[in-house]
C-alpha cells in the first residue's frame, strides 16, 4: 500500500498495488484503506463470514433500488439473523442449516421468518458475486407461506372506529383520516404519508400520487390520479380546517405534530396505540380487528360492489383479484 501526500503535507491518497495489476485508489481514509486491502486479500478477520456479506451487500447498488420499508425490514431481519448464523462462513452454509433456522429456530414467527429466508437469499446472491460461495443455500427450503387475509373491515365498525378518532386528540383525529382516506381512494399507506397540497388538484378533481412497488424501467414513473369525489372532498375540507386552525402553512396532508410527514415507523406505532385503545373501549370488537392495509382490500371490495369492476391497483390484475377481492357474495343471472 502507498501513501502519496497532499500539498499540505498533512492528508495523504492512499493506493494499493496489485502485482501485475493498476493501482487501486483506497481514499484518505487510512483505517478504511487498510481494512480495503485486507479485504482484497482475504486476510480480514471476518472475510467471507455471512456478517462480512452483509457489510458488503449494503454498499452494493441491489441495496440502494430497495424501497426504504424494504430496507428497514432487512435491517430488522438481519438482528434476528446476526446471533444464528451472521459468525459462519458463507461457503459453509448449506440447505439444512437455512432449513433449521427458519422452520425450527423461527418456528413461532413464521411471517418474519420467511422475510429472514428472503434476506439470506439475496445475501447468497451477492456472496456468489463477491466470490466467497458458489450457490444459494436458500434454494429448495420452503418458506412458511401465509395464506391471504379474506375478511375486508366491517362498514359498521369501521364508521364507528373513525367517529371515535373523530373525538380522540388532533393526531390521533389525522390518524383517522388517513385511514379513511385509505379507504376511500385505495392507496397504499407508503404512496401517501408525505402526500402533499400541490398533489391535490381540486379543480380538476383528481388527487395526484406515485404508485408504489414498481420494476425496473417503471420504477416511480407511474402516476395515480384519484378522481375526487364527494365524499372524498368532505375529508379534504376537514383536513383543510385542521391546517387553518394550526395557523401554519404546512406542505403535507397529514402532519405530525411537528408539520413533518409522518415516517412509516412512527404511523405503525400511532396507528397500534389507537387500535388497542379503540379495543379497549369496545369500539373495535377483538374479533373484528383489522389492519391498515385492510383498508386497501375494503376499497377494492366496495369498488367493484358499486362498478363491478376491481380497480387498478396493480400492474397485474390477477394480484388485486387474488389479494383485495374479498367479496363475499357474487351476482350473476340465470338463463
Amino acid at each position: 500500500m502507498e501513501a502519496r501526500p497532499w500539498s499540505d503535507r498533512k492528508t495523504f491518497t492512499y493506493r494499493y498495488h496489485p502485482i501485475g495489476g493498476k493501482p487501486v485508489n483506497l481514499g484518505t481514509d487510512k483505517i478504511a484503506a487498510i481494512r480495503q486491502v485486507l479485504d482484497m486479500n482475504g486476510q480480514r478477520d471476518n472475510h467471507g463470514t455471512l456478517a462480512w456479506v452483509w457489510e458488503q451487500f449494503q454498499d452494493a447498488p441491489r441495496w440502494k433500488k430497495l424501497a426504504d420499508v424494504t430496507r428497514t425490514d432487512y435491517t430488522a431481519a438481519w438482528k434476528q439473523i446476526e446471533p444464528v448464523l451472521g459468525h459462519l462462513q458463507i461457503s459453509g452454509i448449506d440447505s439444512p442449516t437455512v432449513a433449521r433456522y427458519v422452520h425450527i429456530e423461527r418456528a413461532k414467527s413464521p411471517r418474519r421468518a420467511d422475510i429472514e429466508k428472503s434476506l439470506l437469499s439475496r445475501l447468497f446472491g451477492h456472496g456468489i458475486k463477491l466470490g466467497v460461495c458458489t450457490v444459494n443455500a436458500t434454494i429448495g427450503v420452503e418458506p412458511h407461506g401465509s395464506e391471504p387475509r379474506t375478511e375486508a373491515p366491517d362498514v359498521a365498525v369501521l364508521a364507528k372506529f373513525l367517529a371515535w378518532l373523530e373525538l380522540q386528540t388532533e393526531q390521533r383525529r389525522i390518524v383517522g383520516m388517513m385511514a379513511e382516506y385509505a379507504s376511500l381512494a385505495g392507496n397504499r399507506r407508503v404512496e401517501f404519508l408525505d402526500l402533499a397540497w400541490p398533489q391535490i388538484d381540486e379543480a380538476a378533481k383528481v388527487v395526484r400520487t406515485k404508485r408504489a412497488k414498481q420494476r425496473g424501467k417503471k420504477r416511480g414513473e407511474v402516476i395515480e390520479h384519484v378522481a375526487i369525489t364527494p365524499a372524498l372532498q368532505a375529508l379534504i375540507d376537514r383536513l383543510k380546517a385542521v391546517r387553518a386552525q394550526r395557523g401554519v402553512d404546512c406542505l403535507y396532508v397529514f402532519p405530525t405534530r411537528e408539520n413533518n410527514a409522518y415516517t412509516d415507523r412512527g404511523f405503525k406505532t400511532l396507528w397500534q396505540r389507537c387500535m388497542q385503545d379503540a379495543m379497549k373501549a369496545d369500539v373495535v370488537p377483538a374479533g373484528r380487528r383489522f389492519t391498515f392495509h385492510d383498508l386497501r382490500a375494503h376499497y377494492a371490495t366496495v369498488h367493484k360492489a358499486q362498478h363491478g369492476s376491481l380497480p387498478d391497483l396493480h400492474a397485474n390484475q390477477a394480484t388485486t383479484a387474488s389479494i383485495y377481492d374479498r367479496t363475499k357474495v357474487v351476482n350473476r343471472q340465470a338463463l
